[in-house]
């Protein structure tokens, strides 16, 4: 879910997600220049170990699988032929997965959660080419694990994790139960760390810099931008992880996995990364290269890469 604008009293083109957006955009839009997407780099495929990639994972939210499915998402991901598939907000439960999902040969191992009650909200599945030694649901805490928003793979050398971190909601009326999951959640990787490497995928709903959005200064108290969750961010890092897309690309800008639908967005490259790969820091020799693809369509997200020589 991306974030919402929380001031219904201004109208700028400088915050794509504020509820006035639909009569501000076509009004204001000529007068913002657009930015050109990053350009497309060839992948490192030798790590700092000296080891080629072994292992190629891609996270994506995916807005509605179906809708996915018919904006032709899933060629890009045959295409791509990762070694594990993190989707979220799949807005189905394991019953209503597609066949042409559920049938893909080069994933046939697949765990799929949906919320309990809520079938078509929120959603997350993980695909694998080889069969994790064992598979868990949720987060090991009652308050968050109904929303069925996080799942981990365990493999031979490292977990997997697959995350759709919940929204602060408009006017941040989910802010508190937001921080209350990042507590929980950074308990939780924390706990995974102390047995073997992490690599988490997924939607975390927070532009964690100033270079992860477009307009920061108009966004200082809209949902993925708040000083609240941005400190959630900083905790995750400073107990042991890294952001593996700034790890490859410090400083480079206009770099987001998130574009509105609203006012030609994607076109002008208004967007936010909310989409991630962060790793355990001794994952750190073994990193190759992390992507963001922002020219593919099937989604208001677009896919991240991690190329790992494991």
């Amino acid at each position: 879910m991306p974030p919402n604008g929380s001031n219904a009293s201004q109208c700028t083109p400088m915050d794509p997600m504020h509820p006035n957006a639909p009569q501000c955009a076509a009004a204001k839009r000529s007068r913002e220049s657009a930015v050109p997407l990053p350009e497309e780099t060839p992948v490192r495929e030798v790590a700092p170990s000296g080891k080629r990639v072994g292992m190629r994972l891609v996270s994506w939210n995916v807005a509605g699988l179906r809708a996915w499915l018919r904006k032709g998402g899933l060629k890009w991901v045959q295409d791509a032929a990762p070694d594990v598939l993190c989707l979220q907000e799949t807005k189905c439960g394991a019953e209503s997965v597609p066949p042409e999902v559920r049938d893909l040969q080069a994933l046939p191992h697949q765990y799929w959660a949906s919320p309990e009650g809520k079938p078509g909200y929120s959603g997350v599945g993980l695909l694998c080419r080889c069969e994790p030694l064992r598979v868990t649901y949720g987060i090991d805490d009652p308050e968050h694990d109904p929303s069925a928003r996080v799942l981990t793979a365990e493999f031979p050398s490292f977990f997997v994790v697959c995350a759709y971190v919940p929204n602060a909601g408009r006017g941040l009326t989910r802010l508190q139960p937001r921080l209350r999951f990042d507590a929980a959640f950074l308990s939780y990787l924390s706990r995974l760390d102390a047995i073997k490497p992490v690599a988490l995928g997924g939607d975390l709903n927070v532009a964690h810099t100033e270079l992860d959005l477009r307009h920061p200064s108009a966004n200082r108290r809209s949902p993925g931008f708040t000083d609240e969750e941005r400190r959630g961010m900083d905790a995750i890092l400073a107990a042991g992880f890294l952001d593996a897309f700034r790890v490859m690309y410090p400083a480079l800008p206009h770099a987001y996995t998130f574009w509105t639908y609203l006012g030609g967005a994607r076109e002008r490259n208004v967007g936010w990364r909310l989409d991630y790969f962060l790793i355990s820091e001794r994952l750190r020799p073994a990193l190759c290269d992390c992507k963001i693809r922002p020219r593919v369509m099937g989604s208001d997200h677009c896919p991240v890469e991690l190329y790992l020589a494991l």
